[in-house]
C-alpha cells in the first residue's frame, strides 16, 4: 500500500489587514479574496462595481482562468456566496516552495552571511549560479518573472535588476518578501531571483536580465493554487518572457489546474520552467505543475564535493553530516570521544544532542562553553532538517553538524554499549550525479517523462534578505534554467519558446553512474543542461523524450514523430544505432536519412509491443541518434498494462468558500475506478470511526463534490483511509490525516 502523507488545511480565506476607505464600517478589519467564476469575469465585475459598492474589485482574471480579486469586510464578502456566477471551487491544495531542508528552528529562518567570501572560505563546494554560464550572453533585455514568495528588493545584489510585481498574497504591488511581523518570515523568492539575475558582489545566471516578482506563496512559504494561477497571469499580462515556479504540490497528473494554466501560458508566448519537486527518491513523486507537458521541469543535479563522513570505532558504518549554517568546517582529524550533551564535561569530547525547543545556537553555545570539540544535532523527527547557529557578536567556534534521527538514535545506542565510544572522521569525495531528494516521474495519465533536465541544485549560494546563504532543493535547479533561457532569448530573439527547449533538451549532457551505465530516463530527463551547447546547437530535436504511452492490449504498434530541425548551413546526414533485440519489442526506425539546411522535417519512430512477452510496469531506455560526429541518445518510455502508480492523490476536505454549512471534497484519480470510499480511523487505535462518503460516479482526473456539515460526525484527528476499487475489481487503498475542527459539525 502505498502510504500519502500531507496536512490538510481547512481555509475560508486568504486573509489580509487593512482598512478600506469605502468600507461602511471603516474599523472593521479587511480581507482579500480571489474567486473564481463562471461567463464572463469583466461582467461580473461591472455588477459587482454597481450592485456591491463597499466591495473593491481589485483585479479580474481572465487568460489562465476566469476569476476576480475583491477586497472587502468578511461581512460584505460573504454575500459573494449567494451570487449565481460565484464557483466555490477555491482550490485548498496547497502549494510550498521546492526546497529541500527546512532551515527554520521554532519557525525562524537563519541569519545570513553577510560576506560571500566567509561563506566561500568555510566550504569549497559551494556553488556560484554564474559559473553556469559559459557563454558571452547576459540576459541583456529579457523579462524573468519569478512566481514565488515574494523578492527583496531591496537587498544590493538584486535592486538593480528588478523592475516591478505584484502581491497577489496581500492584492497590492508591493511582492516584497513576508516581514516577521507578518507572520513566519520567509527568504525563498529572493534566493530565487539571485540564481537567475543577481547583479553586484553576486552575480547570477544572466545578470543582466529583468527580475519582476509575484508573490504567490505568503507566510511560511505555502499558498493555494488560486493564488499560484493568478499569480501567473498578471505576469503574463505585465509581458514577461520567462515565468519560473519553484514551488508544486503532491498530485502527479497532467490535468490539474495549475499544469492546465501553465500550458495555456506557454501558448500564449511565455516559456514556463518549474521545480520537479523533492520527494524523490521514489518513482512517480513529480507533483502539478511540473507535470504540464508544455512547461520545462527540472530536476535537480548534485555536484562533486568532499564530505566528512563518520565512522565509529571498530563498526561498520559510515554517517554523512550535514554541517549546520553558520558552522565552521568540520576538519577533524583524530578520533574523538563522543558523549551526551547534557553532560557536565565534555573537554575534548563531540557532543550528541537531540533537538528539541531550545534554539541550535543556545545548544551550540553551551557544549561548546564545557569544553567540546564539536557537537552534533539530531533531529527529533523522522524528516531532514538543516538549522542555523549563526550570531555575528559571539560566533559558536566549534564545528556543529546535523543527523537525521536514525543516525543520532544509533549514535546513542552505541554510546550506551562501548566505554569509550571514539568516531573517527573520514573524507570522501561524491562523484557528481542526481540529487537524492530530486523527484522522479513518470506522469501518470499520459505517461510522459519528467524531468525534462536537469541543473545544479545542491549547495546553492544567492541571495536573501539580509545577505546571502547556500540552499538546496529543485527550487535552486529551475531558475539556473529560467537563467540559461533569458541567455538563450537574447541571443536568438526570434526562436520561438519550443525551439529553445528543444535545443536545451538536445544538447543536454547525460548523466552516467559511477560504472559508466546511463541513468534512467525518468530520473535525469535529457541529463544536465549546457548553455553553450545549447545555443550554438547545429541540431535541435523538439521532442527528444519519447512517450508511448500505455500498452493495454496483446500487441499494439506505437508511432511518435520526432521534429528535427537543421540549424547548420549545410545537409546533414542522420542514423539511428539499432537497439539490441528485446523479447516482445520490436523497433521499426529509419536507419538513414538527411535534412538540408535550414530544414525542419518529422521522422517517424515506431516501436511494436507484444505485451503478454513483457514484465508489467516502467519500460525505459534510449535510442542513439547519430550525425556527423555528434551522438543523440533519446530517452524513451512506456507503461506495459500497469504499474505501482498511485491510483488516488491530491485529497482535500475544507469549508467551502462562503459557506458555513458545506464541506468541498477533491480527489484526483489517475484511473477509472468502479467506487470510492473515504473512511475515518482513530490515528492511534487504528479503530474505524465511520464513513467519510462514497463516490461512485468517479472519473479520472479532478473529482470534487460536497458534504453536508451537519453529516461530517464529531471533530477530531483522524487517519482518513482512501479506498479504490479499480475496474478489474481489485482494491487498492491509501492514507492521510485529516482534522476536523471543533465547530464544524
Amino acid at each position: 500500500m502505498r502510504i500519502m502523507r500531507s496536512v490538510l488545511l481547512i481555509m475560508l480565506y486568504i486573509a489580509v489587514m487593512g482598512i478600506n476607505p469605502t468600507s461602511a464600517n471603516p474599523d472593521e478589519k479587511q480581507q482579500s479574496i480571489i474567486i473564481e467564476v463562471e461567463g464572463n469575469p469583466m461582467e461580473h465585475k461591472k455588477y459587482l462595481e454597481k450592485y456591491y459598492p463597499f466591495i473593491n474589485v481589485v483585479a479580474t482574471y481572465t487568460k489562465l482562468f476566469k476569476g476576480i480579486a475583491l477586497q472587502g469586510s468578511p461581512k460584505d464578502l460573504e454575500k459573494m456566496g449567494t451570487l449565481s456566477f460565484v464557483k466555490a471551487i477555491h482550490s485548498v491544495q496547497t502549494y510550498n516552495t521546492q526546497q529541500w531542508f527546512q532551515h527554520e528552528q521554532d519557525g525562524v529562518n537563519p541569519e545570513p552571511v553577510n560576506s560571500i567570501d566567509e561563506l566561500l572560505k568555510d566550504n569549497p563546494d559551494i556553488v556560484i549560479p554564474e559559473a553556469l554560464n559559459n557563454t558571452e550572453y547576459t540576459g541583456k533585455g529579457v523579462v524573468v518573472g519569478v512566481v514565488d514568495t515574494g523578492v527583496d528588493y531591496n537587498h544590493q545584489d538584486l535592486k538593480l535588476n528588478y523592475t516591478g510585481g505584484y502581491d497577489l498574497v496581500d492584492l497590492d504591488d508591493d511582492p516584497m518578501e513576508t516581514l516577521e511581523a507578518e507572520g513566519m518570515p520567509t527568504q525563498h523568492g529572493s534566493h530565487v531571483a539571485g540564481i537567475i539575475a543577481a547583479n553586484g558582489a553576486m552575480k547570477g545566471v544572466a545578470p543582466n536580465a529583468e527580475i519582476r516578482a509575484y508573490r504567490a506563496l505568503g507566510p511560511g512559504g505555502s499558498g493555494t493554487s488560486v493564488q499560484v494561477i493568478a499569480a501567473m497571469e498578471q505576469a503574463v499580462k505585465d509581458g514577461v518572457d520567462v515565468i519560473n515556479l519553484s514551488l508544486g504540490n503532491s498530485v502527479n497528473g497532467p490535468d490539474y489546474p495549475t499544469s492546465v494554466a501553465v500550458n495555456r501560458a506557454s501558448e500564449l508566448g511565455v516559456a514556463v520552467v518549474i521545480a520537479n519537486g523533492n520527494s524523490g527518491p521514489d518513482n512517480w513523486t513529480v507533483g502539478a505543475p511540473a507535470t504540464a507537458s508544455k512547461a520545462l521541469a527540472v530536476g535537480a543535479f548534485a555536484n562533486a564535493q568532499t564530505i566528512p563522513i563518520l565512522s565509529p570505532a571498530f563498526e561498520d558504518k559510515k554517517i554523512p553530516i550535514n554541517p549546520m549554517v553558520g558552522s565552521v568546517p568540520w576538519r577533524l582529524s583524530k578520533d574523538y570521544e563522543i558523549a551526551l550533551g547534557n553532560a557536565a564535561d565534555l573537554d575534548r569530547k563531540i557532543a550528541l544532542i537531540q533537538r528539541g525547543k531550545i534554539p541550535f545556537y543556545d545548544l551550540a553555545k553551551q557544549a561548546e562553553e564545557k569544553g567540546a570539540i564539536a557537537a552534533i544535532i539530531y533531529n527529533n523527527e523522522d524528516d531532514p532538517f538543516q538549522g542555523a547557529i549563526t550570531n555575528d557578536e559571539q560566533p559558536v567556534k566549534i564545528p556543529v553538524i546535523s543527523l537525521s534521527k536514525k543516525d543520532g538514535e544509533w549514535l546513542k545506542k552505541y554510546m550506551e554499549e562501548n566505554k569509550h565510544p571514539y568516531i573517527e572522521t573520514i573524507y570522501e569525495k561524491t562523484e557528481d550525479g542526481i540529487a537524492a531528494f530530486s523527484s522522479r516521474g513518470p506522469v501518470t495519465i499520459n505517461w510522459e517523462i519528467k524531468p525534462d533536465i536537469l541543473a545544479p541544485g545542491t549547495n546553492i549560494l544567492s541571495t536573501v534578505p539580509g545577505g546571502y546563504l547556500p540552499l538546496q532543493g529543485t527550487s535552486m535547479a529551475a531558475p539556473h534554467v529560467s537563467g540559461v533561457i533569458a541567455l538563450m532569448k537574447e541571443a536568438h530573439p526570434s526562436w520561438s519558446n519550443q525551439k529553445i527547449f528543444g535545443a536545451i533538451k538536445t544538447t543536454a549532457i547525460r548523466v552516467n553512474d559511477s560504472k559508466g551505465t546511463p541513468l534512467e530516463p525518468i530520473v535525469q530527463g535529457m541529463g544536465k543542461i549546457n548553455p553553450k551547447d545549447a545555443i550554438n546547437a547545429p541540431v535541435i530535436i523538439y521532442n527528444p523524450s519519447i512517450a508511448f504511452g500505455k500498452i493495454n492490449d496483446y500487441r499494439e504498434e506505437q508511432t511518435v514523430m520526432l521534429t528535427i530541425e537543421n540549424t547548420s548551413n549545410k545537409t546533414r546526414s542522420f542514423s539511428f544505432h539499432v537497439p539490441k533485440k528485446e523479447k516482445g519489442l520490436h523497433w521499426n526506425l529509419p536507419l538513414s536519412f538527411t535534412v538540408k539546411a535550414g530544414e525542419k522535417r518529422d521522422i517517424p519512430v515506431k516501436l511494436g509491443i507484444t505485451s503478454p512477452l513483457l514484465d508489467k510496469g516502467i519500460h525505459q531506455g534510449w535510442l542513439e541518434l547519430q550525425s556527423e560526429k555528434n551522438s543523440y541518445h533519446l530517452p524513451y518510455l512506456f507503461i506495459n498494462e500497469t504499474a505501482d502508480y498511485p491510483k488516488a492523490v491530491g485529497f482535500e476536505f475544507t469549508l467551502k468558500p462562503f459557506s458555513e454549512e458545506e464541506f468541498i471534497y477533491r480527489l484526483y484519480l489517475t484511473e477509472e475506478t468502479q467506487n470510492v470510499d473515504v473512511e475515518l480511523y482513530d490515528p492511534q487505535t487504528l479503530i474505524f470511526d465511520r464513513t467519510l462518503f462514497h463516490l461512485e460516479d468517479t472519473k479520472i482526473g479532478l473529482n470534487e463534490g460536497y458534504v453536508e456539515k451537519r453529516k461530517l460526525g464529531k471533530p477530531g484527528n483522524y487517519l482518513a483511509v482512501i479506498t479504490v476499487q479499480l475496474e478489474d475489481g481489485t482494491y487498492e487503498s491509501y492514507e492521510t490525516e485529516l482534522v476536523i475542527e471543533p465547530g464544524s459539525n
